[in-house]
């Protein structure tokens, strides 16, 4: 692919629809995308929309995740930074802009609205409600105990999580589970539409989109859902009520999904860049490790670049990978103005000069930000769905490697720290620790009644919905008793904050010295 236009960002008015004849936003807002599962009074005296985005901005999962890691915990004293809150706000705002500019560029050239903006900005609020305790790490630790100690066959992951919340977990007066919300906000909240069991013959058929691949034994591996087999029926309902193609996204998820990756590859700097841990000298030295030998870099085999550890490694592995994963956007002329562009801007201008807390370090900080915010913004367009891997809704080519080149910044420099991995692996041993020590106390027959109701209700609501699979996915009585208790469990430490899971982990150990103040909170 040749790239001519795209080394520089596009103007805010870039002609960005699909061509013609051609509108990906088609099969988004349709008639039946009003629909809920139940009855609801509500839809009475306002927009549908408009009462999901209240639902959720008004959820107790909502509000906890102001005491949820983004990156580092926000319990942990330092410099702020971002929390699962903040990080949702600033989505919201992304997302519901580039709604609006799609929008905009579809009215121009003589078509109705592609996106609905409200629907995006309810999934861009409810994306990240089941982050568990300590953000991904959380995550990743939750997913094994499930899969090797719980018996769960479709483990745990965060965006499966948050589809439970919306459509099980949470309340609502008049719902017997779930928020209720529309077809069209669930059907958006749900970036990864499918679950775990997705058949393989589809994937054959349509393609493998991001968050499945393919391992060399040639079987497809999902890696990112947004659905468990509890709660597949639910998202295949909503699915059919936006008419959304199998296994893409609906257009607002698509642009719920871009928001993400924005907010993420800009915040991150602002964070780390804030509180000191992003050096300037070992980050220039990879940069310049690798603008200075562009051509030495691509002449080398795979196996010499993946053992190498000199300065521009990293940045030739991240291209690779790029070209590996993405053959359909990855270009080397614009990987290497990404490269070029982020040297120039952020290493050079930005981290050059150590962040003081003065005004103008502020001002030269929001600068940065704002820039690159609004040229990703205005770089989004619908894309006609010729590939797998791609959604109804894209970045730009220059600005998709921009943002692959800020997250690699933010990975190579702040998560592969050991002393952030120190850390995590306490972190980690917390949650195992409250996980299994609750495992124990259900089987205690002598103090089971003790424990807390809310984690008996949970394993309640997840007996009732294994007996109501259909037949031939149905478990054994004592089998569904089994995975009940298991998903109860997870859905209990996954609703905590990162507050609550270290207290929780100390109570159950004997070492709580707030015992008191404890009790109903958990």
């Amino acid at each position: 692919m040749t790239l001519h236009d795209e080394t520089a960002p596009p103007a805010a008015d870039a002609d960005a629809s699909a061509p013609a004849g051609e509108n990906p936003g088609a099969r988004g807002i349709v008639e039946n995308s009003a629909s809920r599962v139940f009855p609801d009074r509500d839809d009475a005296r306002a927009d549908p929309w408009s009462i999901d985005l209240e639902r959720i901005q008004f959820s107790p999962y909502f509000s906890r995740l102001s005491a949820v890691t983004q990156v580092v915990s926000p319990s942990m004293g330092g410099a702020p930074v971002h929390n699962r809150l903040t990080h949702t706000l600033k989505v919201s705002a992304i997302a519901r802009v580039v709604a609006l500019q799609l929008n905009t560029r579809s009215r121009r050239a003589g078509e109705g609205d592609v996106c609905n903006a409200t629907v995006v900005e309810a999934a861009a609020y409810a994306h990240d409600l089941g982050h568990p305790p300590f953000g991904h790490l959380g995550e990743s630790t939750l997913d094994r105990l499930a899969r090797t100690e719980l018996g769960l066959a479709d483990g745990f992951e965060g965006n499966a999580q948050t589809y439970r919340i919306l459509t099980a977990l949470d309340v609502v007066e008049n719902a017997p589970r779930g928020l209720n919300l529309t077809a069209a906000v669930r059907s958006a909240s749900a970036k990864y539409p499918w679950a775990p069991s997705v058949d393989a013959a589809e994937i054959e058929r349509i393609g493998a989109p991001r968050g499945i691949r393919r391992s060399p034994d040639g079987a497809y591996r999902v890696h990112k859902y947004s659905a468990y087999d509890l709660d597949l029926a639910d998202l295949a309902e909503a699915r059919q009520g936006v008419d959304a193609e199998p296994l893409r996204q609906s257009v607002e998820g698509a642009v719920m999904d871009l928001a993400d990756d924005i907010a993420y590859s800009v915040h991150d700097v602002d964070d780390f860049y804030r509180a000191g841990i992003l050096d300037h000298a070992p980050i220039a030295a990879e940069f310049r490790g690798w603008l200075d030998d562009v051509l030495e870099w691509r002449s080398r085999d795979d196996a010499e670049v993946r053992a190498e550890l000199a300065p521009g490694a990293g940045l030739e592995r991240l291209r690779r990978k790029m070209r590996r994963d993405d053959p359909w956007i990855a270009d080397d002329e614009a990987f290497l103005a990404a490269v070029s562009d982020v040297d120039a801007e952020m290493v050079t201008d930005l981290l050059a000069r150590p962040f003081d807390g003065s005004l103008t370090a502020e001002r030269r900080l929001a600068g940065f930000t704002d820039r690159w915010i609004r040229r990703f913004q205005e770089s989004a367009r619908l894309r006609p769905l010729d590939t797998p891997r791609a959604g109804p809704v894209v970045l730009s080519p220059w600005a998709w490697h921009h943002v692959e080149v800020l997250k690699f910044v933010h990975k190579r420099f702040v998560l592969s720290r050991p002393d952030l991995a120190i850390q995590q692996r306490g972190m980690s041993r917390i949650l195992a620790r409250s996980v299994r020590a609750l495992g124990e106390w259900l089987d205690d027959d002598l103090d089971r009644a003790r424990t807390p109701r809310r984690l008996r209700e949970l394993i309640a609501l997840a007996r009732e919905q294994y007996a109501a699979l259909p037949a031939e996915r149905r478990p054994s009585d004592a089998e569904a008793e089994k995975l009940a208790r298991s998903r109860g469990i997870v859905d209990y430490v996954a609703s905590l904050t990162d507050a609550q899971a270290f207290a929780l982990s100390e109570a159950i150990s004997g070492r709580a010295d707030r015992l008191w103040a404890l009790g109903q909170r958990l």
